[in-house]
């Protein structure tokens, strides 16, 4: 009985530590984490912007003609409106990623919904866009986040693979990106560092300028709605 009880106790930690982490998981909130896996087609993201040093990024994309989706904070388009509507201008694809990129840990459903309703009216008001897409802080979900995306008509997004340019240097960044380039892959980089004014990403500017040569010999680059449009297409 003894081993039964720890055995049913560990399978509900695991499940409930899939739930809320769980890049694949819907439990908590519908969530897609890659895009149709017969097309060799990617998506670039970018998380916590926009930054003082989103416009590099920007500048770099348009070098490659690549167009990528921008999960941003409402905290920092509010801070920043000019380079948030840089980002729509250039014709990037801009998500929610919360309004002051709190983790939703033992978070109430009130909570979650104010914390994504706010980001989605910033965005809205000052870019003009309506973001379809919302990515949660640190990939957390939690009861009440399903009922908040529903409200706001917003589809959660987690990812395929996370750069860690947080804390890794452009060269292990880069490698990581190209060996987990396939079909449909959702990759997640930042162009901000959650709420820090004018944050140091240049390990993710050059970690994407490494990789994008090689990475566009064997694949095109789409948004994130454009990478699951033709997913949903196909079944």
């Amino acid at each position: 009985m003894l081993k039964e009880s720890i055995f049913s106790t560990v399978a509900a930690v695991g499940l409930a530590a899939y739930a809320v982490r769980g890049k694949s998981s819907s439990i908590l909130a519908p969530s897609i984490w890659h895009g149709d896996r017969k097309r060799p087609a990617l998506a670039l993201t970018f998380d916590d912007g926009p930054s003082e040093s989103t416009p590099a990024l920007l500048a770099l994309l348009a070098r490659h003609n690549i167009t990528a989706t921008f999960f941003m904070c409402g905290h920092n388009v509010r801070r920043l409106k000019e380079i948030a509507q840089e980002v729509a201008v250039a014709g990037h694809e801009i998500g929610n990623h919360s309004d002051s990129h709190p983790a939703l840990y033992f978070k109430s459903p009130e909570f979650i919904y104010r914390e994504l309703a706010a980001a989605q009216d910033s965005i809205s008001q000052i870019t003009q866009v309506n973001p379809r897409l919302f990515r949660a802080p640190y990939g957390v979900r939690w009861p009440g986040l399903r009922r908040a995306q529903a409200r706001l008509n917003l589809t959660g997004v987690m990812w395929t693979t996370i750069g860690r340019d947080w804390k890794w240097p452009a060269s292990r960044i880069s490698k990581l990106l190209v060996n987990n380039a396939k079909n449909g892959a959702i990759f997640c980089l930042h162009d901000g560092r959650e709420l820090q004014p004018a944050p140091d990403i240049r390990a993710t500017l050059d970690a994407v300028e490494l990789a994008l040569p090689i990475l566009k010999e064997r694949f095109s680059f789409e948004t994130v709605s454009q990478l699951i449009a033709s997913r949903e297409i196909r079944r």
